[in-house]
């Protein structure tokens, strides 16, 4: 199933950002998410927990990361 962003509006510093990889890092949340669910109702509470703070924090960095990346890309493109 092949996802495309059609329209979006970024501040100017962001337009290089890779969206595509941020939707992809938010799928990959929501499968853990169904798994932490999974792990839960069949009564492993300390895994589903510790399954969830391991991938927020994994979520924020990787997101992050991209947005470094896309200001980092404008900076260059601005010296040039």
């Amino acid at each position: 199933m092949s996802k495309k962003v059609r329209s979006v509006r970024v501040p100017k510093e962001l337009e290089t950002l890779n969206l595509s990889g941020i939707i992809r890092e938010c799928e990959s949340h929501l499968r853990d998410l169904e798994s932490a669910t999974l792990l839960k109702q069949q009564g492993n509470q300390e895994a589903a927990e510790a399954l969830m703070k391991t991938r927020q924090a994994d979520l924020g960095r990787k997101i992050g990361k991209l947005v470094w990346e896309a200001r980092v890309h404008y900076g260059k493109s601005r010296e040039d």
